[in-house]
């Protein structure tokens, strides 16, 4: 196995076991790592259970809960050491159908960085009210606008990284914690000139859990672009008077 599928789990239980079982059902070619932040439901435990008893499934267990990008940046470094080529990200609460993750394989040998895509041709949302779908357009078009980015779902949390391009990136200067941390990992793919591949995938409304997304978390994706925006720009100037 050379691809990982990273799994961040806070109170999962409801969803996380069939999650599992679909991704290892999808394809053959991955591995797991579940990513727990200690959470209180029991959601570890069991992601150390099943890890017992099946090779492919892993456990990385944290001790707090300190938000998506520290999760993720830990368990790139866990994959890092443990030789995985390619790293899926992939949510526990099944809005990214494991069905889907088979496209996203298929674009590893010739992309640094493959997104799940709900906003190009092919892609869509299941069960999202119409100010959800407006939100997250208004936000990607927002990030686009801000960073010159160009890509059709830059906030998109259903993606893949070929882990030596990833290592590229300075992981060390990764500034947010939340949700921007999509949107400023992609961002930094683009700077780094890589080969970034957007394929069509159906975003599914959870059914199971609470959402993680807070007014503290809005916020801090748009003070963090809005700055990287300004910069962008500050920066671009001072090149073109030099």
């Amino acid at each position: 196995m050379n691809t990982l599928v990273i799994i961040p789990t806070y109170n999962e239980m409801g969803s996380l076991p069939s999650v599992i079982t679909a991704v290892l059902a999808a394809t053959q070619e991955v591995d797991i790592l579940v990513v727990d932040d200690n959470s209180p439901d029991g959601t570890g435990d069991y992601a150390g259970s099943l890890a017992k008893e099946n090779p492919r499934v892993k456990v990385l267990h944290r001790t707090e809960k300190a938000g998506l990008g520290a999760a993720y940046l830990a368990g790139f470094e866990w994959a890092t050491r443990n030789g995985y080529e390619y790293l899926v990200e992939m949510d526990a609460d099944g809005s990214h159908r494991p069905v889907d993750l088979p496209k996203l394989l298929e674009q590893r040998a010739t992309a640094d960085l493959v997104i799940g895509s709900r906003w190009i041709s092919g892609g869509r949302v299941e069960n999202w009210p119409v100010h959800r779908r407006a939100i997250s357009q208004i936000g990607n078009g927002y990030a686009n606008f801000m960073l010159g980015a160009k890509i059709a779902d830059i906030t998109a949390g259903f993606r893949l990284y070929r882990t030596s391009f990833l290592n590229t990136l300075d992981l060390s200067e990764v500034a947010a914690h939340g949700y921007a941390f999509q949107v400023e990992l992609a961002w930094k793919a683009r700077r780094a000139g890589g080969r970034i591949v957007e394929v069509p995938i159906t975003f599914v409304e959870r059914t199971e859990g609470v959402s993680k997304m807070t007014t503290a978390i809005v916020f801090e994706a748009l003070w963090l672009v809005t700055g990287w925006g300004f910069g962008r720009v500050f920066k671009s100037r001072l090149t073109s008077k030099a």
